[in-house]
């Protein structure tokens, strides 16, 4: 999803950019002036941690400096009564895992009916992709078991999801029995 990345995503933000630098586009940029941009990139996605291609943009990764994982900071947001933070991505993503399938599709049934009718109507294939008179090589599916995603198997978990979600049990059962200790001798446990 490169394509959609950067048209949807990256391009937009160069364009605000130029123009809170005061140097809209096609307007050349003094050497020396550039923003910081920080990204919400953790350890476990630093493969996406890249520079920035201009020299007006520089880009910083505070979750990786500070060596949090994804699950790290869900735990440091729950731990401050925040809730957790879905991850951003476009609705229609083909990269979408189960779990993401079920948020939108339990907590979103708007957006699920809009996604599922452009999972449908992407079979048909597009303008784009067939404007020079080829055909599509294949159907197109948004789900990766290439079934309709009304229809796919999106409430299965996958083995890394059940780790992780095994992971995240014994952290809470660590923290209940922290907090048990604490309220049967006043003081956290362990450290006294």
């Amino acid at each position: 999803m490169q394509r959609s990345t950067g048209q949807y995503k990256i391009w937009p933000i160069k364009i605000q950019v130029r123009e809170l630098l005061g140097h809209p586009y096609p307007q050349r940029i003094p050497k020396g002036v550039f923003v910081e941009q920080w990204i919400g990139i953790s350890t476990d996605e630093f493969h996406r941690a890249k520079d920035a291609d201009v020299a007006y943009m520089r880009n910083r990764f505070p979750l990786m400096d500070l060596g949090l994982s994804r699950a790290d900071g869900q735990r440091l947001l729950r731990e401050r009564g925040l809730g957790s933070t879905p991850k951003s991505a476009c609705l229609g993503c083909p990269y979408h895992g189960n779990a993401q399938w079920r948020a939108l599709r339990d907590g979103s049934p708007e957006e699920w009916a809009d996604v599922v009718a452009f999972d449908e109507a992407i079979r048909a294939g597009n303008a784009r992709a067939n404007a020079d008179g080829k055909p599509l090589l294949g159907t197109a599916f948004l789900h990766r078991s290439r079934v309709p995603l009304d229809q796919a198997p999106i409430d299965h978990a996958t083995p890394s999801k059940r780790v992780q979600l095994q992971g995240d049990l014994f952290q809470d059962v660590a923290d209940a029995e922290l907090e048990l200790g604490e309220r049967r001798h006043g003081h956290p446990r362990g450290l006294f």
